[in-house]
């Protein structure tokens, strides 16, 4: 699962990218710095780790991860081409979701590449391209579906019906995912693989004067989304690579108590990120390793299995589990043994976030 940075050239995504991953993209004051995608594999801090090694003393901790990739700037006119167009909506189709960086600070050094700073205007650019080129994929597929509907088949046609919802949407500027489909049609859309049909984070990028409180340009930014159901997030992302390249935690921590922080912004857009991929994580837990396993929200104990080694998934017997509130009250798993805390499970269980499992199985 991964999410991908967009915005408009010279906004920072490929600084907001290093804060996130240790991979170092390059980082310029020209527009379209970024040509091939930079992918990052980051980890997801997750607090709860550290209590779980207290209690166990691994010899290692590994934590989960998410697929950031930080994708070259958009320009108008890239449904068509422009600039690095085509590139750049190939890459936002091979993503789960979008993190959108909005320039919301102001400065005479950094070049904007419409020439003023307008942040609805630029979230508006980048979406209008993408539901151009949604408009284009709909009406692509809806020419072949038609000619199989014309035979009555029944399955071609549903989705008739549902592309020209979706037509009808898009040609009023509305985002296919903002359509209410059932379940068995959702299938469909999300096989077509609309641009717009991905969920989306937004960044507004200030300066650190305005990280507290925000500013204008944040303020009529918000107000521009109405009652849209979108994640924004304050970010100065400029003040986060600062804090990045010192080297001592504990300097890190005085730096973000400084400018009243409480933990890294880029470390929330991490969390979110990973919420808004409707992921979620349970934990393996021995003296070898302490592990942190990525799974889909509503995943069974058998499909959770799976993500260790198919063969868990083949043979699964049951699943031993502790909650972590349990694990953590507790302190050992005798412990919880004792206090009958400690549940089995079959394999249609719905694991919850934070789960501590141990799988019997046998292949």
């Amino acid at each position: 699962m991964k999410a991908g940075i967009v915005g408009l050239p010279n906004v920072g995504k490929s600084t907001l990218f290093n804060c996130l991953s240790n991979a170092k993209a390059q980082s310029a004051n020209f527009p379209f710095c970024t040509i091939e995608p930079n992918i990052g594999i980051i980890n997801v801090p997750d607090m709860r780790m550290l209590e779980i090694e207290k209690i166990v003393s691994p010899e290692k901790v590994i934590p989960a991860n998410v697929e950031i990739v930080d994708i070259a700037g958009l320009v108008k006119g890239a449904s068509k081409g422009e600039g690095l167009g085509n590139q750049f909506l190939a890459n936002i189709r091979e993503t789960d979701a979008i993190i959108h960086l909005i320039r919301c600070f102001d400065s005479e050094k950094i070049i904007h590449v419409e020439g003023s700073i307008d942040p609805v205007r630029d979230k508006e650019i980048i979406e209008t391209e993408l539901l151009i080129k949604d408009l284009e994929i709909a009406e692509k597929k809806l020419e072949k579906i038609d000619r199989i509907a014309k035979t009555g088949n029944k399955e071609a046609l549903k989705e008739q019906s549902i592309l020209n919802i979706i037509i009808e949407s898009l040609k009023k500027y509305s985002p296919v995912r903002n359509l209410k489909f059932n379940d068995e049609d959702r299938l469909f859309v999300s096989s077509v693989q609309f641009l717009s049909n991905k969920p989306v984070l937004y960044v507004c990028n200030v300066d650190e004067k305005s990280l507290a409180d925000g500013n204008l340009h944040v303020k009529k930014f918000k107000e521009s989304l109405g009652s849209e159901d979108l994640d924004v997030l304050t970010l100065a992302v400029k003040t986060e690579a600062e804090i990045n390249e010192l080297e001592n935690y504990d300097d890190r921590m005085v730096f973000l108590k400084d400018i009243g922080l409480s933990e890294p912004g880029s470390s929330k857009l991490i969390k979110k990120a990973y919420e808004m991929l409707n992921l979620q994580t349970f934990f393996t837990a021995g003296k070898k390793e302490v592990r942190a396993w990525t799974i889909q929200k509503g995943n069974t104990a058998s499909q959770a299995a799976g993500v260790i080694h198919s063969d868990f998934e083949k043979g699964f017997i049951r699943a031993e589990v502790i909650s972590y509130e349990n694990f953590i009250a507790y302190k050992n798993e005798i412990k919880v043994r004792e206090a009958g805390k400690l549940k089995i499970e079959g394999k249609d269980y719905t694991v919850k976030d934070g789960d501590i499992m141990h799988f019997r199985f046998n292949v």
